[in-house]
């Protein structure tokens, strides 16, 4: 059996690739712990500073895997418990995709749909494909993409994400781009190139610093004003503490390199 995830690195930038063509990269059970536990040690990885989250073959990821939930609907209880874990699953790796310590960076080639927009959606980055398309379809088959929303909802605006939460339509990479779901579209011949470069130039600040702002980034997204200024001025403090902005004013001001402290 081919493994559902391929890894490589280069340098500081770990490349993680969904690889199940069988299902074009569906998010079985398998798939999303396999994700989980990859996420979860390059975590502890002291020697990757970024990772990109990319796909096998034609499509990105086209959500859970349909064939897996209509099976479990044969068990007695019509698959509720598997789809209570299928869904606690998803939303913790999901949450974990958020939480990382590391930047994680989407390189989309083909369709993200569902439970795969969802997943793009959660990186910190995205780069796209001409090639590539983004929808929450769910509504087209009498399931909202709920799950999908909570994401989504966070990186669009809310016209946005209900056109798309209603419609289930398809919107090609441009739209995407305009609509704040990925940063950047590239010719698909580019896309590894423009994905490691920027992966490459984000690897290159220090990783302690990347660690804090991201965890900052996504906690005063949540609060009112006056509690994000009062709670990022804090986040401020403690990172001009640390020893990696004492070196990088440093090297600054002397005209040289700075030499980063190794995460822990």
């Amino acid at each position: 059996m081919k493994d559902l995830l391929l890894e490589s690195k280069t340098g500081t930038v770990t490349r993680l690739a969904l690889n199940a063509p069988a299902t074009r990269n569906a998010l079985s059970m398998e798939m999303i712990k396999t994700l989980q536990a990859a996420l979860d040690r390059l975590a502890q990885d002291p020697a990757t500073h970024v990772i990109i989250l990319a796909a096998e073959g034609p499509v990105f990821c086209p959500g859970h895997d349909l064939k897996e939930i209509s099976s479990a609907r044969a068990a007695d209880d019509n698959g509720r418990v598997f789809f209570e874990a299928t869904m606690a699953a998803c939303s913790t790796l999901m949450q974990s995709v958020v939480r990382h310590p590391k930047i994680i960076i989407a390189e989309v080639q083909g369709v993200a749909t569902a439970a795969g927009c969802q997943l793009v959606a959660s990186c910190d980055l995205a780069v796209a494909s001409t090639r590539a398309g983004f929808a929450t379809p769910g509504v087209n088959i009498g399931l909202f993409c709920s799950t999908p929303m909570v994401a989504l909802s966070r990186n669009v605006s809310r016209k946005h994400a209900m056109e798309m939460l209603l419609t289930g339509e398809i919107n090609d990479a441009e739209a995407a781009r305009d609509m704040g779901l990925v940063n950047h579209v590239v010719a698909p011949e580019n896309l590894t190139a423009e994905t490691q470069a920027l992966a490459d130039k984000i690897a290159s600040k220090s990783p302690k610093t990347l660690k804090i702002g991201k965890e900052a980034f996504y906690a005063q997204a949540e609060m009112p004003l006056a509690q994000a200024y009062e709670y990022a001025g804090r986040v401020m403090v403690e990172n001009l503490m640390q020893r990696d902005s004492r070196e990088g004013i440093g090297a600054f001001l002397e005209k040289r390199a700075p030499n980063w402290e190794p995460l822990d």
